[in-house]
């Protein structure tokens, strides 16, 4: 891929080239950890935007230098078009050509949408599985939905994406336990496993940072299972990786609260409304539906993607005591 000037960078001089799209702020599981029981108030219907309004909103950032475009939810493989989605997204073309395109989901659409999905242009795709003892899952996410997710797991490997990787929040006394059989599924079955600490984005607001498992107490775990041997080279990539006994399997955690990663961030995301955020836990948005819908030019809405990150902070700061979880809750910013 050919170097492009930089056009999306910030205050701190971090260039911005992978935009995260939320297609929705629905999702077909209730994870304890993102939201109640009954849900959330959703988005009314007439504020998201219509997917010829996302693929204008990625076609400018594109333009811009934007070369991976992150589908998130909620769960993406609700919206309707999904697929129709991604095939426009990935036909995209800029500067640096077209962007990869990949999705994160919790896979129970996955068996009949893989194929589809791999054949518009999905690069890759990240799934969330957080348990593999069945009942832990139902209690995790309010559905008896495991052998769903399992097969949507195995049919993403079938349809060829490669890697496939899987996700999981590590929460204490709840799956704490099972780090160590997860990577063994992961690498068992030619999968890529994802740690990531827990972060304050639940709706309910219940999260404590006395009660996060950390990056150290999971690598910790894993040791005295596997030998782990650093990954050189992360770059922007959130998680970093250890190679499980020698490689070629890896592991990774993402530890956006012990060990942010905020110096060498690259995402800026886009909310199913219409909203553009410089980071995830951003306390200010930019509207871009209401500058879209009003008629305004590619420059114009250009121009908001740099006014954006012109405000962007140089970190989330989770640990400082003037910290303020964001208004909206993981399912509605998207991932």
């Amino acid at each position: 891929m050919n170097h492009v000037p930089a056009a999306l960078v910030d205050r701190f001089g971090r260039v911005h080239r992978d935009l995260r799209i939320s297609l929705t702020d629905r999702c077909s599981l209730r994870c304890t950890y993102c939201m109640p029981a009954d849900g959330v108030p959703w988005l009314a219907a007439s504020t998201m935007l219509s997917t010829d309004e996302l693929v204008r909103v990625a076609a400018v950032a594109v333009g811009l230098g934007v070369t991976e475009i992150r589908l998130t939810g909620g769960e993406p493989l609700l919206r309707a078009d999904v697929v129709d989605v991604v095939r426009r997204m990935a036909a995209l073309t800029g500067p640096a050509g077209s962007p990869e395109v990949s999705l994160t989901t919790n896979a129970l659409r996955l068996p009949r949408l893989a194929a589809p999905l791999r054949d518009a242009g999905l690069a890759r795709v990240n799934i969330s599985i957080d348990t593999l003892d069945r009942e832990r899952f139902r209690t995790l996410t309010r559905r008896d939905r495991l052998d769903d997710t399992l097969a949507g797991i195995a049919a993403a490997k079938a349809a060829g994406f490669s890697p496939v990787k899987l996700n999981a929040v590590a929460m204490r006394d709840v799956n704490d336990d099972e780090v160590v059989d997860l990577v063994r599924f992961a690498v068992d079955g030619g999968y890529e496993m994802r740690f990531i600490e827990q972060m304050p984005l639940d709706a309910g607001h219940t999260w404590e940072r006395t009660r996060m498992v950390t990056q150290a107490e999971i690598l910790d775990a894993l040791s005295a299972a596997f030998t782990l041997t650093e990954v050189p080279g992360r770059g922007s990539a959130p998680a970093e990786l250890w190679f499980v006994d020698g490689g070629p399997a890896t592991v990774g955690v993402i530890a956006s609260v012990t060990a942010p990663f905020c110096g060498a961030c690259d995402r800026v995301r886009l909310t199913a409304d219409g909203q553009l955020r410089s980071c995830l836990f951003a306390r200010s948005e930019t509207d871009l539906r209401t500058l879209v819908r009003s008629g305004a030019d590619d420059d114009a809405v250009a121009q908001a993607f740099r006014d954006c990150l012109a405000g962007k902070r140089a970190g989330h700061d989770i640990d400082d005591p003037t910290f303020l979880q964001p208004l909206r809750p993981m399912s509605a910013i998207g991932g």
